[in-house]
């Protein structure tokens, strides 16, 4: 099988525990480009800040982000794809993390909206001093219902995607199945201690599905790699779903393959047995 297109979950899967890609990766990445394989990053992370990593690979494929809810192209500019939450949804939203006492984040493509300065608002503005202007993240914090009020309302069109994080995982679970009975939302995790909120039918599956429809490429020529539960659509949908050996258990039994952790360059190791392995042994038949 000549796999055309490969899609990668980036933390816990392209970065290591240390937030980094390692140089194997980087460079298992840089072949697959030279043998015309296109890499996708498909991340929960916003635009602004997956963007900044497509660049400093060379990646030239779309960049899907916030869950598949936003899908754009290369050039910062040509938009493939929107799902927004809307506004009365996030009403809805707020009210039950309110309720439970999990401080809300909303994100637009490049801003993200908290309800108190914490160490992911935090991580974000000490991006910002490293990276160039456009592709900042627009920090901003909320108090007060009517605040949020004003943001939802403004932003209506923008808000891609909100999370809820709290080390109590009893009050995290109890929030996530209350979520879930809201119609027209998507809901799911990538850490144990976060709850993912996305529009309708927004998955990281659907997004592959329409930026390799750009390509023509089938589902049988895909690789989809990840470790957590928002990654299981698309691992579920490419021809070779592939889980890190670090992934979430359940992950691990829905993919076709299991991979080394994201410490010990599983990326690079499936790249380089399903992409450059096979094109050498294809060229000495």
């Amino acid at each position: 099988m000549k796999y055309k297109l490969i899609c990668t979950d980036m933390d816990g899967t392209l970065f290591n525990s240390n937030k980094e890609i390692s140089e194997r990766t980087k460079e298992a990445i840089k072949k697959a480009h030279q043998l015309g394989v296109k890499i996708v990053l498909a991340t929960g992370r916003i635009y602004n800040f997956a963007a900044l990593y497509a660049d400093t690979l060379g990646i030239e494929a779309p960049v899907i982000s916030a869950n598949g809810a936003f899908v754009r192209s290369k050039n910062h500019k040509d938009v493939i794809y929107k799902k927004v939450i809307g506004l009365e949804n996030n009403m809805k939203i707020l009210a039950i993390f309110n309720k439970y006492g999990i401080v809300p984040h909303y994100y637009t493509p490049d801003s993200a909206f908290s309800g108190e300065l914490v160490q992911a608002a935090k991580v974000y503005m000490e991006r910002n001093k490293l990276v160039p202007e456009e592709l900042r993240v627009n920090v901003n914090i909320i108090k007060g219902q009517d605040s949020w009020e004003k943001v939802f309302k403004e932003h209506d069109e923008e808000i891609l995607k909100c999370i809820g994080m709290d080390d109590d995982l009893e009050k995290v679970l109890k929030a996530k199945e209350e979520l879930k009975k809201i119609d027209g939302i998507e809901v799911s995790s990538s850490f144990i201690n976060n709850i993912e909120i996305n529009g309708r039918e927004v998955t990281k599956g659907r997004a592959v599905e329409i930026t390799a429809a750009l390509y023509d490429i089938d589902r049988e020529e895909i690789i989809c790699i990840g470790d957590n539960e928002n990654d299981l659509s698309m691992i579920e949908y490419a021809g070779l779903g592939v889980a890190m050996g670090n992934a979430e258990e359940h992950v691990k039994q829905k993919a076709d393959y299991v991979t080394d952790t994201n410490d010990e360059d599983g990326v690079a190791k499936v790249i380089e047995k399903f992409v450059i392995n096979e094109h050498i042994n294809g060229n000495n038949r």
